[in-house]
């Protein structure tokens, strides 16, 4: 396919009010610099970031379309490319805040010229009704900003049109980050309650396919399971105009048309690129290629440790101990991925950290014999075809390497669309997956993933109330020491239980053309097209 051709298509699944420049393109010249065309393996199932088992891809949606209050400074890595700064926050619909001396009173002092894409004038109000919507939801919103203290309407408090205030019960210090998230959004208040019912008095069946945001960009055109359009709202106040005026972002699941479309030129970037084409295309030069490992996340086996066969520790042990770990890294990562296996150094209070398990076959079956779980054990395997590039051979190499040790396993694919909602049932009694924290904290990856209290990611339905009093107590632990010791317990209770089994720490690659810059990498892995730009020549 060439530019052409490929724009042409593209102009003809929008409407050409939305995207004209697209028909007047020669065929080989090079889309416009205010214009980026992104492809991505895997888009939006909708639009609001607080929605029902919403993909990923959401909450890149919600970064572009929606403001927060507040946000992360940007800073530059040691290669130079541009990453958020979890130490820092800036102004975003808030120009200005402050926190009462005792740390539990948040005051926020809004923009006066904040506008929604509708021209309505943004006000404390939309804010309280936001605020008392991510909490009230339920699912994982509710429980992102439950970390921080945020629980109940009740705390949150419009003092004027122009300034919001939280309140909470005591000092916590996931607070403030919790206000960057994607699901802490400010909503068109007036357009959500007209679209509200009493069965939906959140209106989340309208906002799930309709934005009502004030960020940089509007939603232009949004086809599930194809792309999602992107055109700059000139009225955004809340940072520096973006240079981009619209963004075409394509949902592209093969591997191969991907890398292929940024060879020819057909699309300026390639998000979420996989391992080998990371490496080659690294290697030859022609492209701009940015790896970020992902903080505070792995790639996991997870197990269900509430049914047969899996509630059994010796079972877990044996198969962490039959993981083809290096494999896994040569064959699926091609070795763009931070190891979390053969741990030879003792614990500490890092984030993730390597385990000690290591392939080794015989120790695995002396495991499985004194677990007694031995004989005709058979077992589906789940993995989510969302991120199949990756996900397809991690999982054969797995089975093969069960398959082994005696464990027969049927591999089941789910697509990438039901994939959250389907880890949410916890019914799957083994699966891969892949969990990257928010908020760069040890303690608040496994308030998520570990915790026995019906925590939403803890897809393993694991239950260790000593673990459990060890999460809490390091969420509020001001002391250094003792706030290591936490972290470094319940981190060894993860070892030995082994409910998931630590793979890989992952690398978000990026591979651009030469000619756009502004790139920067976030916690939540999506596309930020605000800081983007393009030289028309390089």
């Amino acid at each position: 396919m060439n530019r052409r051709r490929f724009l042409t298509q593209t102009a003809l699944i929008g409407s050409s009010a939305i995207v004209p420049w697209l028909k007047y393109i020669p065929a080989e010249a090079a889309t416009p610099g205010n214009t980026l065309v992104l492809v991505a393996e895997d888009g939006p199932n909708g639009l609001d970031p607080q929605g029902a088992a919403t993909s990923r891809p959401v909450f890149g949606v919600a970064f572009n379309v929606y403001d927060r209050l507040i946000t992360h400074g940007r800073k530059k890595r040691p290669d130079g490319s541009l990453t958020y700064d979890y130490s820092t926050f800036e102004p975003e619909l808030a120009e200005s805040w402050t926190v009462s001396p005792d740390g539990k009173t948040f005051t926020f002092r809004l923009r006066r010229d904040a506008r929604f894409h509708d021209g309505t004038p943004v006000t404390a109000e939309d804010v309280k009704w936001s605020f008392d919507r991510v909490v009230s939801v339920g699912g994982f919103p509710s429980a992102q900003m439950s970390s921080g203290a945020m629980k109940k309407p009740e705390q949150f408090t419009v003092v004027d049109p122009h300034t919001f205030r939280i309140e909470i019960p005591a000092k916590n210090k996931l607070t403030l980050p919790n206000l960057t998230t994607p699901v802490a959004v400010i909503y068109n208040s007036k357009v959500a309650k007209a679209h509200a019912t009493e069965k939906d008095p959140w209106a989340r069946d309208y906002l799930k396919i309709t934005a009502a945001g004030g960020g940089a960009f509007k939603v232009a055109e949004w086809q599930s399971g194809q792309q999602i359009v992107y055109a700059r709202f000139d009225g955004w106040k809340s940072g520096p105009r973006p240079a981009l005026e619209r963004v075409v972002m394509r949902q592209v699941p093969n591997a191969g048309n991907r890398r292929a479309m940024l060879e020819r030129g057909d699309t300026d970037m390639v998000y979420g690129l996989n391992p080998k084409d990371a490496s080659e295309l690294a290697a030859a030069g022609a492209m701009k290629v940015v790896g970020t490992p992902i903080e505070n996340s792995m790639w996991y086996l997870g197990m269900n440790v509430t049914k047969p066969p899996f509630n059994n520790v010796r079972l877990r042990q044996a198969i962490a101990y039959a993981v083809p770990y290096e494999k896994i890294m040569q064959i699926a990562t091609y070795g763009r991925s931070r190891p979390l296996f053969g741990a030879t150094k003792p614990i500490d209070a890092t984030w993730p950290q390597p385990f000690p398990y290591k392939t080794d076959m015989a120790k695995a079956k002396a495991l499985l014999a004194e677990s007694g779980a031995g004989g005709t054990l058979s077992v589906p395997f789940y993995y989510n075809t969302g991120a199949g590039t990756l996900m397809e051979p991690t999982a054969i190499l797995i089975a093969e390497s069960l398959g082994r040790l005696g464990i027969k396993t049927t591999i089941e694919k789910i697509p990438g669309s039901v994939w959250t909602a389907k880890l949410l049932e916890k019914s799957m009694p083994l699966y891969l997956n892949t969990f990257g924290g928010w908020l760069n904290y040890p303690e608040y990856f496994f308030y998520f993933c570990y915790h026995g209290a019906n925590r939403l990611f803890n897809t393993m339905g694991y239950k260790n109330p000593a673990m459990d009093k060890l999460i809490d107590a390091a969420a509020v632990e001001t002391d250094p020491a003792k706030y290591a010791d936490d972290v470094k317990g319940f981190v060894k209770m993860a070892i030995d239980d082994v409910p998931r089994v630590p793979l890989f720490q992952e690398y978000l690659e990026v591979a651009m053309a030469k000619s756009v810059d502004g790139y920067t990498y976030w916690y939540h892995r999506q596309f930020d097209a605000r800081p983007i730009s393009k030289s028309s020549k390089v």
